[in-house]
């Protein structure tokens, strides 16, 4: 295996060394074995002691280079200064025939940039990350991976005494948008050159394929950032996702999912949903997630105006993510309807005004998301409302009436031209597994008795999130009662 390590190239302002933490007997907890193929890395990294050693931080393998990279960011809409990877450490990258990936071990211990904190992760955030890397992957939405999970009996104090853990999380890149607000908040005369260096450096490594959207190509940065962050937000939306903790040094620049504390796919729809029990405020509530993103791209294009220079250049480079995100949330939207893109105008006004009605319609009982676009994929097929597939579909609602009056106008818009192969995509695009929270705390508190199993089936089930698997029903079924009090924070 050849590593490189072209970040740490850059120089010591960037990153700097930071070797992990020992932990005593540490252990598998879960292994992503078909990743591990699937990048080309060899397979018995993750079966043998000395792959077990390294993925808890206790040995590096020959041209690692264990790294702590600095970044600023706002954080809760303040500004927050330095901050960095206080508990995640690069290893370098991997060079494959499929590739080059950057290894992170996250909870590895202190870095330079810990804060005083002792840069540990615990058993149940970690569960959650491994987890929901890998279910964002299996519903086909931008994200870091999950390559392993190992655990300690290294006690770490949170609310309370916790377990260690170890994630080995992968991606092209961790660059954030944090990283250029560092550089571009530096004194005057330092800020510059090194603000430069690491656009040059995003822009050949990562987006050396990006179309021009002008002559300028830090504003083509810009904007191939803004496209890719409005379609991650309109894939967010579609599936219930909420972040919790959209800081701007939680921004990924390839448009990932990055960094799993307090998410959560809500149960009940509602756009004021606050999954971060520490989000006082709501600022990042489910609703305002889309706005959210655009405020942080906003703090990135002013991160590098230094580089464009031009205002207007930059202002027209930014806007395109309302008209992007609008777009492919309506398209996303009305593919879990079943209904393509309508030519006409008038057409597409009233799938849209049909859309919306629905979506007001869950809002007032908050109707579970999930259960219902699985349900209502089996129904729409179905000429008669008195199917017992429709019949599942109405069991949600409260308020028949109001119900049964949409539904009476969406079996007449299907009436009109709906294709098979539209309704055949609502099965594809209206997941029947999601990993809600009440399954996830199932496997944690499992696995905090020294049981993996659970993660190891919530694992394999939640890669093909679109398939039936008919004999792993309960998992789609509705969330119990406790499921509501489970709070989740940032340390989480």
């Amino acid at each position: 295996m050849r590593w490189i390590n072209r970040y740490a190239e850059l120089g010591p302002q960037f990153s700097v060394e930071a070797l992990p933490s020992p932990v005593p007997k540490p252990q598998w907890v879960a292994r992503n074995h078909g990743l591990c193929q699937e990048m080309g890395l060899p397979s018995d990294w993750l079966k043998h002691e000395e792959g077990l050693a390294v993925f808890s931080g206790n040995g590096l393998w020959d041209g690692m280079q264990s790294r702590a990279s600095v970044y600023s960011g706002h954080q809760f809409g303040q500004w927050a200064g330095q901050l960095g990877d206080g508990r995640a450490l690069c290893l370098g990258e991997c060079q494959t025939s499929q590739g080059s990936f950057e290894i992170q071990l996250k909870g590895a211990g202190p870095t330079p940039f810990s804060r005083r904190g002792d840069g540990r992760a615990v058993l149940r955030s970690s569960i959650r990350e491994y987890l929901c890397s890998e279910a964002m992957a299996g519903l086909g939405i931008p994200t870091t991976r999950a390559l392993c999970l190992t655990t300690s009996p290294l006690p770490v104090a949170r609310e309370e005494v916790e377990t260690a853990a170890i994630v080995t999380r992968t991606a092209q890149s961790f660059l954030r948008f944090g990283h250029f607000e560092h550089f571009a908040n530096l004194p005057e005369g330092q800020s510059h050159e090194a603000l430069q260096q690491l656009a040059d450096f995003c822009i050949t490594q990562h987006m050396s394929t990006m179309p021009d959207f002008s002559a300028n190509p830090y504003a083509n940065l810009l904007h191939e950032v803004t496209q890719r962050t409005a379609h991650l937000m309109a894939r967010w939306q579609a599936v219930g996702f909420c972040h919790g903790v959209m800081n701007t040094d939680n921004m990924s620049i390839l448009g990932l999912t990055l960094d799993y504390g307090p998410f959560q796919f809500m149960d009940g729809f509602n756009p004021q949903h606050i999954c971060n029990h520490s989000d006082h405020q709501g600022r990042y509530a489910y609703g305002r997630q889309p706005q959210v993103a655009y405020w942080n791209l906003f703090c990135f294009a002013q991160a590098l105006m230094p580089l464009i220079e031009e205002q207007d250049l930059a202002m027209k480079a930014l806007e395109t993510f309302k008209s992007t995100f609008a777009q492919a949330w309506q398209s996303g939207f009305l593919a879990k309807l079943g209904l393509d893109h309508a030519e006409e105008q008038s057409q597409r006004e009233a799938d849209l005004a049909l859309l919306n009605d629905l979506l007001q319609l869950m809002a007032q009982t908050h109707v579970d998301f999930t259960a219902f676009w699985r349900r209502l994929s089996h129904a729409a097929p179905e000429s008669s409302a008195a199917h017992p597939a429709w019949q599942q579909v109405a069991e949600l609602f409260i308020d028949q009436n109001t119900w049964h009056a949409w539904q009476s106008r969406y079996m007449r818009r299907l009436g009109q031209d709906a294709t098979q192969q539209a309704l055949h995509t609502m099965m594809q695009v209206n997941p029947k597994y999601v990993l809600r929270n009440h399954l996830a705390e199932a496997a944690i508190q499992q696995s905090k008795m020294g049981d993996h199993s659970e993660v190891e089936t919530l694992f394999q089930l939640l890669q093909s999130p679109y398939a039936e698997h008919p004999e792993m029903s309960r998992y789609a079924e509705l969330p119990p009662a406790w499921a509501s009090d489970i709070e989740i924070s940032c340390s989480s």
